[in-house]
């Protein structure tokens, strides 16, 4: 009985430690189970915030708006657990509920704060715009559209007549965003159209606008596909709705379809086609974000148009990773990690019990983290992380516990500061009063007294004495310190802060001029106030002083310290001005400024620009932004800016031309620590307008040396998108900084371009379409810059060609079958992925009936098919990328006849029966026939010498024989030699081809042309004498002779380039250049077409006809010499030879 009774109350007292510890662990922690969320309401409604605590009791609630506390009242008091109760809710300017709200909640241990609750109240104001009346044709499309700001969005209705209209049916679609639309617009449409806008606040309706509707032709004209209503960029916020408008005209009704630029699926489970072809996206997920195409084609054929919008997806915070409670004793470093993500990045910022963190000598934050180092007493409490963007905040919280020690020295004594100089204060100190023999080293931590964030300085002493000089402060500032002694068990407690001031000194620097004319005879002199660490002290006086660049006289004006600008009046227009400015303190003058010239207007120049309002900024050590824009009334007629800036005492660099349209630019590339002199102007039509000037001096680059402190890292998860054929958004993420610190982006485009910028994206517009380009971001903080980020390329879109394909020129090359060739467009940057080939009959066309080829981008020909004979045929090409269509080429014009010869009726391919030549074409055929002809000579030289020499050795050996031989001898000999004549002669037919491919055909651009002369040769040897014509000869050798038999009509000069009226001929054409025609997609109705349809069909050129006639009455006579030898041979006969010989006996 007796363990029993031990061993329960062993149990007993274990449960109860057990109690006792869970108690202090489970209520040592203060955290919120309800925090209040956003809320709409309507005026004079009652509204409760939800705020509930949990944790060691008491816990204790307070509410603040928009950061400061609230007062309760009779209308807003706290409930008993905590939440905030409004009775009725006011919107007056004076007296509005609207606001962010946020509790706290505190207890022994520290305090927490909620999250951000916006509470709104709704409203509806009145419409941004109203309804258009509009005329739209009968079976075509109308759009109406209205807009109302409102809080909730608004639900939005049409009324047709004052009839409420279906949200949707077949024809009409009403969009969420306020826009009608109706297709297939019918008679009956026609009407008063209004809209109707709805929330909880209010109801409104807005003006009445007319739909009018006209008869539409007919036959209806085909029409290329058009979006009139094309998606525009959107930037929504998770699990709400994304709708991206495509509206399109054409006929036949174009088909809408809709694509990703990234090449991914569209997500169909949450996406789907209101109407004709918009596109809504419900419950929008980050994965959503991206470029949307929307293209409309005309239906069976390829024929489309493309618009794009970008849909960008924003996200509340979340958190990655939270910090953790930590235990570490006096003197000790915490660190605190939180990370988080959303869309834009969130902020991050730290709070102690409840209250913002600053940065110091012992508190740092960077990279997301904070870190706490030399812990003191006072640094216990519940730190929390907070995560914030535009959509919201996130909270996490974790608690420093600082553990104490009995055995550490008691804080050093008696601290006493006293000035030294501008920059010097001598510090000292008596011994701690316990432990004092167990120090071992002292830490001075000073920082500057006036501001947030100053940056806490630490130097580590021996023990071996109590004073110290700290140098390199700042004149005429306040500064704080306090001493800290340490042992090898820790450090002691914070010494008593002391304050102490630098004495002033003269400004190290004097302020930097900016300078303006308002009129010919003035200058506006302008001003910076000095840093505190430039004047030195406080600022009791300018002097500046100006003369002109040729008179030495120089005038001084002194004037007081709190003064930033001066207007120079009474001086000379046209008249250049030198000026200078110094500052003083109560200790002296500092040095004046380096003279700055500046050129008064000419008294004529009354109505050019004035001059640009400018600001100069220092981005880092080596870059400075200028800002600027114009004073009211200087825009008209703008042309551009003209910017020149040098270093001091340098020569002026060259203008740099800006466009008008610009107000931002950046300088680069500048030497650190170096004033530049900058001057901008206007210009317009009138001329060149006021000059601005300005001073601006580039800071010293900071090393890490310098600030023991590592260079930021540079943006990460960068990422680029082509939004258009000249625009790309690019996008990164912001490193881990402190919320609190200004950052600048500096944005690199092909190492050449730079754009400076404050937030994490940027759209770069003003790039060539199809072009691939490359993307780097840097950062700016506190006068440090990051490495470049790793390098992003992209191509911007291609745009759609706006030139027609060149050359177009088309050929019958068999009864029914045509070759059409063209010159891609004379765009070098757009690509052609294809090209669509139209071509129809005048029936076909006056019926709108084409006939579609289409051929990939690297095909410039196609054949055409099954033409019908006695047709005249239209044909035209337009070029095509994935971006739309290209403009028609002018129609070409193609007549096929009965007898399946084809004729030009109309068009540009023949001028007089002769073919266009341009400058290298005709080159060509000038080169090429100088060479045919000089290789001819050649040949003909050759032949020459070589048929010398055979005659030459012929004689010899004739005469060597001394007519010894017999006449039989002879006429065998003969014989042979004839018959070895013959053996070597071919056989000719009319037209022959031999083996090397030759043919005796004459083709010109009729086709063939068959020969109409005949000719007779003959061999004669040992001929003394021949009948007229005669021919030389040696005796002994063989003679080759040609006579010519004239045709009944030998050709003309003419006839043999183009062949006969009557024989095979090919009609072509071809239409040079590029023009818009008119036509709309694959179909054409311009009145081009219509003009050439009316002509008939051409007949021969008169000129061409009348050379004929002349050439028929003439005979040419050719005289062949033995140089001038023919290829068409025929073989010789015995009775030919007999012939010979017997003219031989009987000579005439």
């Amino acid at each position: 009985m007796a363990s029993f009774k031990t061993d329960l109350f062993q149990r007993l007292l274990f449960l109860a430690v057990f109690l006792s510890v869970s108690g202090v662990t489970s209520f040592s922690e203060l955290f919120f189970i309800k925090e209040p969320h956003d809320v709409t309401v309507m005026r004079r409604d009652a509204v409760i915030l939800d705020c509930q605590a949990h944790g060691e009791a008491p816990i204790g609630i307070r509410w603040l708006k928009n950061a400061a506390a609230l007062t309760e009242s009779e209308r807003v008091y706290l409930l008993t657990n905590g939440s905030l109760f409004i009775s009725e809710v006011e919107s007056r300017k004076d007296k509005s509920d609207e606001g962010f709200y946020q509790c706290l909640a505190q207890n022994k241990y520290g305090s927490i704060l909620s999250q951000r609750a916006r509470l709104t109240i709704a409203s509806l104001s009145s419409f941004t715009q109203q309804p258009a009346s509009i005329t739209v044709m009968e079976g075509s499309v109308a759009r109406f559209t209205c807009k109302i700001p409102a809080t909730p969005p608004p639900i939005i209705t049409w009324e047709f007549n004052r009839v409420t209209l279906p949200l949707a049916t077949e024809r009409i679609t009403v969009l969420p965003s306020g826009v009608l639309q109706i297709q297939g617009v019918e008679r009956a449409d026609a009407g008063s159209y209004r809209c109707v806008a709805t929330n909880i606040a209010s109801r409104r309706r807005s003006s009445e606008a007319e739909l009018t509707v006209t008869t539409a032709p007919s036959p209806r004209v085909p029409l290329r596909p058009r979006i009139i209503a094309g998606p525009q960029n959107l930037t929504v916020a998770v699990h709400s709705t994304a709708l991206l408008e495509c509206m399109a005209t054409g006929n036949p009704r174009p088909l809408i379809s809709w694509s990703r630029a990234d090449h991914k699926s569209i997500d169909v489970h949450k996406t789907k086609v209101l109407g004709n072809g918009n596109l809504l996206i419900s419950d929008v997920t980050p994965q959503h974000a991206g470029i949307y195409f929307c293209r409309a084609t005309t239906p069976g054929t390829r024929n489309y148009t493309i618009a794009a919008a970008n849909i960008t997806v924003l996200a509340a915070p979340s958190l990655v990773e939270w910090p953790e409670s930590v235990t570490r004793p006096r003197a000790g470093t915490a660190r605190f990690a939180c990370v988080a993500e959303g869309f834009p990045t969130p902020q991050i910022t730290w709070l102690k019990n409840g209250e913002p963190v600053h940065s110091n000598g012992r508190v740092k934050m960077y990279n997301s983290k904070l870190v706490i180092n030399q812990i003191i007493p006072e640094d216990d409490g519940i730190y929390q992380c907070q995560a914030e963007n535009e959509q919201g905040s996130v909270l996490a919280m974790a608690r420093l516990i600082v553990v104490m020690s009995d055995n550490r020295p008691s804080a050093p004594r008696n601290v006493r500061a006293e000035t030294v100089s501008s920059s010097a204060i001598l510090l000292a100190w008596e011994r701690p009063m316990y432990n004092s023999d167990k120090v071992i080293a002292y830490s001075v931590h000073y920082m500057k007294a006036e501001g947030l964030n100053n940056e806490e300085y630490q130097i580590v002493i021996g023990n071996d004495t109590t004073r110290y000089i700290i140098d390199e402060l700042e004149a005429g500032r306040n500064y704080t310190f306090y001493i800290v002694a340490y042992m090898p068990m820790g450090a002691s407690r914070m010494s008593d802060h002391v304050i102490q001031r630098t004495l002033e000194d003269v400004p190290s620097r004097a302020p930097e001029l900016s300078l303006t004319s308002r009129s010919p005879s003035d200058i506006q002199v302008s001003w910076q106030p000095l840093s505190h660490k430039l004047s030195r002290g406080r600022v009791s006086g300018y002097r500046l002083s100006y003369r002109t660049s040729t008179d030495g006289a120089v005038t001084q004006l002194e004037l007081s310290g709190h003064k930033t600008h001066h207007l120079l009046e009474g001086l000379q227009p046209d008249t250049t001005y030198l000026l200078r400015i110094a500052a003083a303190t109560s200790v002296g003058w500092g040095e004046p400024s380096a003279w700055t010239s500046h050129r008064t207007p000419k008294a004529s120049s009354t109505k050019v620009p004035l001059a640009p309002e400018l600001q100069l900024e220092s981005l880092n050590c080596t870059t400075v932004v200028l800002r600027w824009h114009l004073p009211a009334g200087s825009g008209t007629g703008l042309q551009g800016f003209k910017l020149s800036y040098h270093e001091e005492s340098e020569p002026e660099g060259a203008l740099t031309q800006i466009p008008p349209h610009h107000r931002q630019h950046t300088i680069g590339g500048l030497d650190p620590r170096r004033k530049y002199h900058v001057k901008l102007l206007a210009y317009s039509l009138m001329g060149e307008g006021y000059q601005a000037d300005q001073t601006i001096s580039t800071p010293g680059c900071v090393s890490v040396r310098d600030r023991l402190v590592p260079p930021p890292p540079p943006p990460h998860h960068v990422y680029a998108r082509s939004n258009s054929s000249s625009s790309v958004f690019l996008h990164w993420a912001r490193p881990a900084f402190t919320g609190g610190q200004t950052v600048n982006y500096t944005v690199r485009l092909l190492l050449t371009h730079t754009h400076t910028h404050t937030q994490i994206s940027l759209m770069v517009t003003d790039l060539d379409p199809n072009t691939n380009y490359e993307f780097a971001v840097r950062l700016h903080v506190d006068q440090l810059s990051s490495p470049w980020s790793p390098v992003v390329y992209q191509n911007t879109l291609p745009e759609a060609p706006t030139r027609a394909p060149e050359g177009v020129k088309v050929t019958l090359i068999e009864g029914d079958m045509a070759l059409v060739s063209w010159k891609p467009p004379d765009e070098l940057s757009i690509a052609v992925t294809r090209y669509t080939i139209l071509y129809a009959s005048r029936r076909a066309w006056a019926a709108g009936e084409w006939q579609i080829l289409q051929r990939e981008g690297s095909v410039t020909m196609a054949l055409l098919e099954n033409l019908q004979s006695g047709q005249v045929y239209l044909v035209k090409v337009s070029a095509s990328n994935q971006m739309g269509d290209g403009p028609f080429s002018p129609a070409v014009e193609l007549s096929v006849h009965a007898d399946a010869h084809a004729s030009q009726t109309h068009g540009t391919a023949f001028s007089d029966g002769f073919y266009h030549l341009d400058q290298r074409s005709m080159t060509g055929i000038v080169v090429g026939v100088c060479i045919a002809l000089t290789c001819i000579i050649i040949c003909i030289l050759i032949l020459a010498c070589r048929r010398k020499t055979r005659k030459s050795s012929s004689t010899k050996s004739i005469r060597q024989a001394g007519g010894q031989t017999p006449p039989t001898a002879g006429r065998l000999a003969n014989q042979s030699q004839a018959e070895s004549v013959e053996v070597m002669m071919p056989m000719m037919r009319d037209h022959f081809i031999d083996a090397k491919g030759g043919t005796n055909l004459i083709i010109n651009s009729y086709g063939p042309v068959k020969p109409t002369f005949t000719g007779v040769f003959c061999l004669c040897q040992d001929v003394k004498r021949v009948s007229s014509p005669s021919y030389p000869y040696h005796h002994g050798t063989t003679l080759l002779c040609y006579t010519e038999t004239s045709p009944q009509h030998p050709p003309s000069s003419l006839h043999g380039l183009f062949g006969p009226p009557g024989g095979d001929s090919e009609g072509s054409h071809s239409s040079e250049g590029s023009h818009e025609t008119g036509d709309s997609g694959r179909y054409s109705h311009d009145d081009t077409e219509a003009t050439n349809l009316s002509l008939g069909v051409g007949s021969r050129p008169a000129s061409l006809q009348g050379e004929e006639s002349e050439a028929s009455a003439e005979t040419p006579v050719h005289e062949v010499t033995e140089k001038e030898l023919h290829l068409h041979m025929f073989p010789m006969t015995e009775t030919t030879l007999q012939e010979q010989e017997m003219m031989d006996t009987h000579p005439v």
